[in-house]
């Protein structure tokens, strides 16, 4: 029979433990884009695993990610993940940076990466009777490159001109990503270009409207300039059901960085990166929109050195490390 004092000491000892548990949970704020964006998805899902491990994740979706790269350099955020080209924008001091000027560098030497993720692939949309079968055909043409001031601007340029039309040689649309596909159905631009993960819902439903037509890269251009984030893709003929290519087009995916402030410590930032790296495989089965996540190089597309918390768990691993990224 338990009694009225057993039963009070064995309360008492379950609140301790729920407090000492509670006390040994380290918290961290953290920033993602949408809910629906792969970033978006690895942080949401990440967050409660990250939590069975020791961090309390708090995380804040919808945030404009050029605007959490300045507040981890500011120490005003203890992480989030960043586009790495806004990371070079930042160091540099160009757009959407530039009132920082030679600040910016300093700013930028706070943030540390943990790991990289493969995210979403530029598609290059044209309507199948525009006449514009390659990206020569689109010279003179309207050509959206997202909106304005963001992370896109460079990397929808770089595409551009690796596809044969330099910059200068067409209007150059800035628009919110919200209204671009509207635009196009409405003819305010000829060429659409949107960053969409393989198979997206959406594109379907717009090729199912019209036949539309994938714009690609040739073999020889399709490397990516290093700082931008970026790495070679292709999109398969097949995968919308009005797209006319023949071929499969040729293009650049995006990569996103989990970038950190430079004090965390130490022992946090190698349970962040541990926890995502060991449950890479679980994650990728978890959604099909993750499924590139399994055997993806967790180093790829970095321009941040390591926190020496990460650097930590990828020796661990046996995972060499480039030396550019090297913690200093």
């Amino acid at each position: 029979m338990i009694t009225r004092s057993k039963w009070f000491r064995r309360s008492l000892c379950a609140l301790a433990v729920g407090l000492a548990a509670t006390a040994q949970a380290q918290q961290i704020s953290m920033e993602t884009g949408t809910p629906s964006s792969v970033s978006g998805l690895v942080s949401q899902t990440m967050a409660s695993r990250w939590g069975e491990d020791g961090v309390d994740v708090q995380l804040s979706m919808n945030q404009t990610m050029t605007k959490s790269v300045l507040k981890i350099g500011q120490g005003k955020l203890d992480a989030a993940m960043i586009p790495p080209n806004a990371l070079g924008a930042l160091r540099a001091g160009t757009a959407p940076y530039l009132g920082l000027g030679d600040k910016g560098a300093a700013v930028a030497d706070n943030i540390r990466a943990l790991f990289s993720i493969p995210t979403s692939y530029y598609h290059a949309i044209t309507w199948a009777d525009s006449g514009i079968d390659s990206w020569a055909d689109a010279a003179g043409k309207r050509v959206f490159i997202g909106p304005p001031g963001g992370a896109a601007n460079a990397q929808i340029t770089a595409l551009a001109d690796a596809g044969g039309l330099p910059e200068g040689q067409y209007d150059a649309v800035k628009a919110p990503w919200g209204s671009a596909t509207q635009g196009f159905q409405d003819g305010q631009f000829d060429v659409l270009v949107m960053i969409y993960a393989l198979g997206s819902q959406a594109l379907s439903e717009l090729s199912l409207s019209r036949d539309i037509n994938l714009l690609s890269l040739t073999s020889e251009k399709a490397e990516p300039p290093e700082g931008l984030g970026l790495t070679r893709a292709a999109i398969p003929a097949d995968t919308y059901p009005g797209q006319t290519n023949d071929a499969d087009a040729v293009t650049w995916k995006t990569l996103m960085m989990m970038g950190v402030r430079r004090d965390l410590p130490d022992e946090l930032a190698y349970q962040l990166t541990k926890s995502y790296v060991d449950r890479v495989g679980e994650l990728a089965a978890s959604n099909a929109l993750l499924g590139e996540l399994a055997g993806a190089d967790p180093l790829a597309g970095l321009n941040a050195r390591l926190h020496p918390g990460a650097a930590r768990y990828y020796r661990e691993k046996g995972i060499r490390i480039p030396e550019n990224l090297l913690p200093n």
